[in-house]
């Protein structure tokens, strides 16, 4: 049931749904409006004229004369002798100056008031139904609009992953003949070969990395992350990227921190797709880092979840470019000659598969200083024993 309010005018308790008070026959709506034009009318220390309907009709005077009942002598006479009257301390509307100058009769006053109260009523509601219709064709159009864009998406990430899985089968071959080689499986290869091999795998490394970020963007793209939610000890995951990562900042001369209690409860995630997320921030930061740099990997429990982040010494980020970050294929720096490498994809990935973990990565950053990037994910709930 409806919360009963008050009528404006007789305060009898009536139903807001209601378009008439049962008590009092006033129109709700009309009451309400001239309710709240007193409610908002600066105070005056002479009395309020009397509240009437004429209120809703700002041009009274020469609609009766349009109507033929009042001539525009008479409109003139009316209107001075309102000003009269305020200049004496006692305002009133033109319909009570009429009725006192006995130049309409009341029931003619009230007949032409609710007509142009309903004329006004009318060209409302056509107004409405305009906008109405506005509202319609543009919301037809901005889905038709939305509708083309997911189809070019769509078609985007097809394409991405169509060629991502071409350019993946010569790639198993080439890394299959490499391995050989550099086992020497296929007869023995002088220092210098193997100087020009390890290049040459690092190189193939690479680009497999770059082929599996389309592959994994591209299923993003159609909706086709899943996700294996299982506990998950993050000190034991950190511990395996810290060691990976360990000798790579020693030879770029960047020191690693890492502030992680050895008693962190387990959370809930994808490990595969959370370690990976957590490799392209740590790739991130030693990538914009300068030699002498630091380089920082965090994580710590804040109730119900544990907050991860990798902070950097690094170039930073400006703030008008921090959103642009987590766009696909979006380098900040988009010149062919840029400095730093990298398809654009990494941090546009991982914010989707943070997303899809319920949570979102925060950046903090300055230019000159360095940027942080963190996240949450919720602790695994204990189950009691009974």
């Amino acid at each position: 049931m409806s919360r009963q309010i008050s009528c404006p005018r007789c305060n009898y308790l009536v139903d807001p749904h209601e378009s008439v008070c049962s008590q009092c026959g006033i129109d709700l709506a009309i009451a309400a409006v001239l309710a709240e034009r007193q409610l908002i009318k600066p105070a005056k220390s002479s009395p309020p004229a009397s509240v009437t309907p004429e209120i809703l009709v700002p041009r009274l005077g020469e609609y009766l004369v349009e109507k033929g009942e009042l001539l525009p002598s008479e409109l003139d006479q009316a209107l001075n002798y309102q000003v009269e009257k305020a200049r004496l301390g006692r305002p009133l509307l033109l319909g009570q100056a009429l009725l006192e100058l006995n130049m309409i009769e009341r029931e003619t006053l009230d007949e032409v008031v609710t007509l142009q109260i309903l004329e006004l009523q009318e060209a409302l509601r056509r107004s409405n139904r305009e906008l109405e219709a506005r509202v319609d064709e543009r919301t037809q159009d901005l889905e038709k609009a939305l509708d083309k864009l997911t189809e070019l998406n769509q078609l985007k990430a097809n394409f991405i992953a169509n060629i991502s899985h071409e350019l993946r089968t010569p790639l198993t071959h080439i890394k299959g003949y490499l391995d050989l080689l550099y086992d020497e499986e296929l007869g023995p290869l002088t220092v210098d070969q193997m100087e020009a091999l390890a290049v040459v795998k690092q190189s193939e490394y690479r680009l497999e990395s770059l082929i599996e970020d389309l592959i994994q963007f591209a299923l993003a793209s159609r909706g086709d992350l899943s996700l294996n939610l299982t506990p998950v000890n993050l000190v034991d995951m950190i511990q395996k990227i810290i060691e990976q990562y360990s000798i790579i900042t020693e030879s770029a001369n960047i020191s690693l921190l890492v502030d992680v209690p050895s008693d962190l409860p387990p959370v809930h995630c994808d490990q595969e797709k959370i370690s990976w997320v957590l490799q392209q921030l740590m790739d991130n930061a030693i990538k914009f880092s300068m030699a002498g740099g630091v380089l920082k990997i965090e994580a710590h429990q804040r109730g119900a979840e544990v907050s991860i982040a990798i902070s950097d010494s690094g170039i930073g980020i400006s703030s008008d470019q921090q959103e642009e970050i987590f766009e696909p294929f979006h380098q900040l720096d988009g010149s062919s000659t840029r400095r730093y490498r990298g398809t654009g994809l990494g941090l546009a990935l991982s914010n989707r598969i943070v997303d899809a973990h319920g949570a979102r990565i925060e950046v903090v950053s300055s230019l000159g200083v360095g940027s942080r990037f963190s996240f949450s994910l919720p602790v695994v709930e204990k189950v009691l024993e009974i």
